[in-house]
């Protein structure tokens, strides 16, 4: 057995280093995480690299023991280099290290260290064609290499250990299931949210085809249909490729001055968002965890997700799971959330649910992964 202490951990911190998504959400809470419980002696590293782009100094004020190395190199040079060249080494940057953490399935070069992923879902091989440029480019080319080669492979949830299993043939041993925690910010949204029903309906998350907000503008326009009363539907997420007829459909009658298309929203804006929603709306064709999800019910507020991926791992019996492609028994759902009793009794089990969630469970388990890999590696040596 390896011993596990003075471990030297890096995470590549890039896909939080701009607006945070899902993947950027889970680097900065693990990273948080990681410092905050780590075995004795054990450092954490935050690394990045950007052209133009700096680390917010927020994560020192949030993690003071994380050690942030953040390199003025060219984040796409540096992206294409490592993934097609494996080159040059994480050590050149950051010096010698045990671990390295990539939170995407493509591994970060390293000359000794350790070499982890992560895999939220393989959507990308099912779907090449619908993501973004660098994930048609080099996600659908090398995923299955890299995970495959890896020290030890994390799995954001059974959902996506199971892909992980199933599709690219990783053994059982060698994969590591480490849900996602809750946010501690919820209780702040909930002081905010009082006794208030809540006044709209809340979808969150980058607009891609994968997320399907089709779904949710067939289901609403049948709710307002029923009821002239609906609450306002609010979107909140970047534009990506294949969003953009969801936003004109949007900005055409009969959902004109009903929708409100909010693109990309700061964290506060977010809060502000959870804590006037009735229902968020999670109608994903996939998903290898639905953070959205988890954050609305640690907020106590009601969720409708789609069955599809990790979504109803996530929410158990504390949401309604409604049928992909029958926006009808969305509108059903939500129409039955206007309820103020039912959306409340139902906001109260998603606290529940949501309180069997926590990032210092996340990174335990993560560190576990970390031995492990740590143990393959000196195997291979």
């Amino acid at each position: 057995m390896v011993p596990f202490a003075n471990v030297r951990v890096l995470v590549d911190y890039r896909p939080a280093l701009r607006a945070r998504t899902g993947i950027g959400e889970y680097v900065h809470e693990l990273t948080r995480a990681l410092a905050a419980a780590p075995p004795a002696g054990s450092t954490v590293t935050a690394f990045s690299s950007s052209w133009r782009d700096r680390v917010d100094e927020t994560l020192g004020q949030a993690a003071p023991g994380v050690r942030v190395i953040d390199r003025r190199v060219p984040v796409r040079a540096l992206t294409w280099a490592w993934h097609r060249l494996a080159w040059p080494p994480v050590e050149a940057f950051a010096g010698d290290v045990d671990v390295v953490h990539s939170p995407t399935p493509l591994r970060v070069p390293a000359r000794r260290a350790a070499q982890v992923v992560t895999v939220f879902d393989l959507h990308f091989l099912a779907e090449p064609d619908a993501g973004a440029d660098a994930v048609r480019r080099d996600f659908v080319a090398l995923a299955r290499r890299h995970v495959t080669t890896a020290d030890h492979v994390i799995a954001g949830s059974a959902y996506a250990a199971g892909l992980v299993a199933t599709t690219l043939g990783v053994p059982p041993e060698k994969v590591t299931t480490t849900p996602l925690g809750a946010p501690a910010w919820a209780a702040g949204v909930r002081s905010m949210r009082g006794q208030a029903p809540g006044r709209t309906l809340l979808v969150i998350g980058t607009l891609e085809p994968r997320k399907n907000l089709g779904l949710v503008l067939d289901a609403y326009a049948r709710l307002r249909e029923r009821r002239a009363d609906a609450p306002p539907l609010v979107v909140a997420g970047r534009v990506a490729a294949g969003g953009a007829a969801w936003a004109d459909r949007a900005a055409r009658p009969p959902l004109i001055g009903h929708v409100k298309m909010m693109g990309y929203v700061d964290d506060a804006t977010r809060l502000r968002l959870y804590a006037d929603a009735r229902a968020v709306l999670v109608p994903s064709l996939d998903e290898g965890f639905g953070l959205p999800a988890l954050e609305a019910m640690a907020c106590g507020v009601p969720v409708v997700v789609s069955p599809a991926g990790a979504l109803p791992e996530v929410v158990g019996t504390a949401g309604i799971v409604a049928p992909l492609d029958a926006p009808e028994a969305w509108a059903d759902a939500i129409e039955g959330l206007l309820d103020e009793a039912r959306a409340g009794a139902l906001g109260a089990r998603g606290l529940v649910r949501a309180a069997g969630f926590s990032w210092a469970t996340t990174a335990a388990a993560t560190w576990n992964a970390y031995r492990l890999a740590m143990a393959a590696r000196a195997e291979r040596a």
